[in-house]
């Protein structure tokens, strides 16, 4: 649980910054018809541990 502690904490600003980048390569891609899948790879698990993070927070401080 403290992992995901340390990841809300320290690694969420970057996690936002992968995701936000991921997003708009994958944007641009989708325009000009080309490959997404590594951008959506990178896309997916980034938003997965921001979502997993934010879950887990109030688990990990409460114990």
């Amino acid at each position: 649980m403290i992992i995901f502690a340390l990841i809300g904490i320290y690694l969420m600003p970057i996690l936002c910054v992968i995701f936000c980048l991921n997003l708009v390569s994958i944007l641009k891609k989708v325009k000009h018809e080309e490959k997404t899948t590594v951008s959506t790879f990178w896309l997916t698990i980034s938003f997965t541990l921001i979502m997993w993070s934010i879950a887990m927070l109030p688990a990990a401080v409460t114990n």
